[in-house]
């Protein structure tokens, strides 16, 4: 059955109870596994929108029903409201996406006795959009579509940037691919898909930014491997990891925490490293081997915990290590606009402590001269600068290199290291070398 033939009320119920997993703490990827595989394309999409606009929808249904009502009757109201309430952006027309949350209640037991309050809060709301809307832009939340505690850290750790930076989630992403020099160049690939119809164009020294995305499946090449989906703030850990060495080198480098595997993959296809990809979960390691099988890469693939060295380690000093490094991701919310709405204040104190301690322990792993690339896809500096200051400060044998720092989303500022071409096209990334000197 097509996408198009698959009733709305259907793709709602889908987008709707994947948005009340959300709100109970379990991530969009895991809600839309669940979700049969007919549907899942668009609900994701109506997930996506509504998550975008989940601060503004909340705001409203607080001004329609006051006294919240049951989980599954919010999140329906609330995915209503988000597609509704900007006419301009609205998927679908109003009142057939009003009739359509109502035979979503009417269809679903736990929801039928509540069909009435989703009709009369919806039907309201339409009546009174004006006003509606003009009251909840008084309301943080509703105007940042960001937790308060999100929206005060981001404004204190970058009070020139800040606006800018809670825009940046509302914008679709590009879609980037990064070229495989081994197979390929980049000069090469953009003639493929020129011959194959698709705009594209060129981005950093190996990227390649597709005007309209599509699935992986219908990229030229993909399946041979002669690219990968990578943003463009990912791809410049190898080049900066690898930087001033010559390319025949053979290196020990170990990638810590390196499930999916893009950045040991590129590690490979830029040098002759040794790379030992590591990572603390068995199911992620086999997905690393599938990423680097289907480029035609070989690493040292390895299941273990990277804060305990001696079950993995074979005590040999690294040349290099790479430490993408566990955070809040809150600077991807452009591709997971889930991010801001599972992760609490509190857990930037406890992953700072994984932080700090995975610089710890692998500090010593690293040789004389060797480097450390620290990296963290986050825009708040208790996962950037604020760590690697503490560290440098009581390490006196780490010496931070010229580093890209926080290199905020779409180029709300752009450091002086970074390729002019690619402004705008980035994620939110932490990046800081440390070069290993004489203590």
């Amino acid at each position: 059955m097509a996408e198009a033939d698959i009733p709305l009320w259907q793709l709602l119920r889908a987008a709707s109870t994947a948005v009340q997993g959300v709100r109970g703490g379990r991530s969009l990827d895991t809600e839309l596994e669940q979700i049969p595989a007919r549907v899942r394309p668009g609900a994701q999409a109506l997930a996506f929108h509504v998550l975008r606009d989940l601060g503004r929808a909340m705001a409203l249904r607080q001004r329609l029903a006051p006294r919240a009502p049951p989980p599954a009757v919010d999140a329906l109201l609330c995915s209503a409201l988000a597609l509704l309430w900007d006419p301009l952006r609205a998927p679908y027309e109003a009142f057939t996406l009003v009739d359509q949350a109502v035979e979503v209640a009417n269809r679903d037991r736990r929801l039928a006795r509540h069909a009435g309050l989703v009709n009369a809060c919806l039907r309201r709301f339409l009546r009174e959009r004006d006003s509606m809307v003009e009251a909840t832009g008084r309301d943080e939340v509703a105007v940042w579509n960001h937790p308060v505690w999100w929206i005060a850290r981001v404004r204190s750790d970058h009070p020139a940037h800040w606006e800018s930076i809670l825009r940046a989630p509302a914008t679709q992403p590009s879609l980037v691919l990064r070229v495989n020099v081994r197979r390929t160049s980049q000069a090469a690939y953009l003639r493929v898909l020129e011959e194959a119809g698709i705009e594209a164009r060129p981005l950093g020294p190996c990227g390649v930014v597709l005007l309209k995305a599509r699935p992986v499946t219908a990229i030229p090449g993909f399946a041979e491997g002669l690219v990968s989906v990578q943003d463009a703030a990912a791809q410049l850990a190898a080049p900066l990891l690898l930087e001033g060495r010559d390319a025949g080198d053979t290196l020990r480098v170990l990638d810590a925490c390196a499930a999916p595997g893009g950045k040991t993959a590129h590690l490979l296809e830029t040098s002759d490293a040794q790379v030992t990809a590591l990572d603390v979960s068995p199911a992620r390691c086999e997905r690393v081997q599938g990423n680097l099988q289907r480029l035609g890469l070989s690493a040292r693939v390895v299941a273990g915990d990277a804060l305990e060295p001696g079950a993995w380690w074979d005590g040999q000093l690294f040349d290099a290590i790479l430490l993408d490094a566990p955070c809040t991701a809150s600077g991807i919310v452009r591709r997971h606009p889930d991010i801001p709405w599972l992760r609490r204040e509190s857990d930037i104190a406890a992953l700072g402590a994984i932080q700090a301690g995975l610089l710890r322990t692998l500090w010593p792993l690293l040789r004389p001269g060797g480097r450390l690339l620290y990296c963290t896809c986050s825009v708040f500096r208790a996962e950037g600068q604020d760590p690697i200051q503490t560290f440098v400060a009581h390490n006196t044998d780490a010496v931070l290199r010229p580093s890209p720092g926080h290199l905020l989303p779409r180029g709300a500022a752009k450091p002086e290291t970074l390729p002019d071409n690619l402004e705008g096209e980035h994620d939110g990334f932490f990046y800081a070398l440390l070069e290993k000197g004489p203590r």
